[in-house]
């Protein structure tokens, strides 16, 4: 399948998020934005990291297509009390304004994707069907 690596957001949008995340070459691809979320697919060098970052309001999701690295987080830049191994398969959940960076420490390229948001739905939301969802008043 062809990948059009391009921001397609703002309007409906439908892709194999593996197959594009594994054949996406560049360091970082955006994908799709939009008012509330935005998705970037990433490909990490070995020895090269994500870079060390916050972001401020704003909960991330990343997901670990090929390779593997080390994660980190805390609560400062200077703080990375956090560490634990990362690959295949496996997703890295950073709260807002927590200090996080990925590095590389295999011998290909890292291929991960992840998503920025705010949260949608109140926390601990569980819906079994869809008529819950729509019944809910938080939902509203």
């Amino acid at each position: 399948m062809t990948i059009d690596f391009k921001d397609h957001g703002k309007k409906p949008y439908i892709v194999n998020i593996e197959d594009a995340t594994v054949q996406n070459d560049n360091y970082r691809t955006t994908i799709w934005t939009g008012g509330q979320l935005q998705t970037t697919l990433m490909s990490i060098k070995p020895n090269d990291d994500i870079g060390l970052e916050v972001h401020h309001g704003i909960d991330q999701f990343i997901r670990i297509e090929e390779g593997q690295g080390l994660c980190q987080m805390g609560p400062t830049e200077d703080n990375l009390n956090f560490k634990q191994s990362v690959s295949d398969d496996e997703a890295v959940f950073v709260p807002a304004d927590m200090w996080h960076n990925i590095k590389n420490t295999g011998t290909k390229p890292l291929k991960l994707y992840t998503i920025y948001a705010g949260p949608d739905h109140v926390e601990g939301t569980v819906h079994p069907t869809h008529e819950d969802a729509e019944n809910d008043p938080n939902e509203q």
